[in-house]
């Protein structure tokens, strides 16, 4: 990679095979809400956005990671909902506290190197629909149960599909 070049990097729960049909599912229930439906390879659960950071950090921002601990939990998704600024729909839920410290000790350790995080309270939800206006009418959901056992370190890269590049056990061992 060149020099200057940047990455556009966050930390996320993504989930597995299984639990990515479930999402599928529900998200289905909604119909065709907008023609911008997030492609079934994207579906993530955004714990920390970095944005654009130099590629020449990557291996800080990996480290720093590494040493992040928090304790397994399950998150329920158990509602859909819209945000009217950014016009999206979501499914998504009240996050546990072991979730809550896991946010906020990635917040607290990217903050430390440096880098600009969001200050708004996090609300856990997996984006199904971008550009949704106006709002719709969301039914009821089947709760959803994301057992968390690990979060990861995502890059996007325009037109293609999301990068896993590292994993993250929460007993704080790194799987590669």
């Amino acid at each position: 990679m060149s020099v200057g070049a940047r990455r556009r990097l966050f930390f996320a729960l993504w989930p597995g095979e299984k639990l990515r049909e479930e999402i599928i599912e529900r998200r289905e229930r909604l119909g065709a809400l907008s023609r911008r439906r997030v492609p079934d390879h994207n579906l993530h659960l955004t714990l920390l956005f970095l944005g654009d950071q130099p590629a020449e950090r990557l291996d800080d921002i990996e480290t720093a990671a590494v040493g992040v601990s928090a304790s397994p939990c399950e998150l329920v998704l158990d509602r859909f909902g819209w945000f009217a600024g950014a016009r999206v729909v979501w499914l998504g839920g009240e996050p546990p506290d072991p979730l809550r410290a896991l946010h906020s000790a990635l917040s607290g350790r990217m903050s430390a190197l440096g880098l600009a995080v969001d200050e708004r309270a996090f609300r856990p939800h997996v984006t199904l629909f971008r550009k949704v206006a106006p709002r719709p009418e969301l039914p009821e959901v089947t709760p959803l149960r994301w057992p968390v056992r690990d979060f990861a370190l995502i890059e996007s890269i325009s037109g293609h599909p999301y990068q896993v590049l590292r994993t993250y056990s929460l007993d704080c061992a790194p799987d590669m």
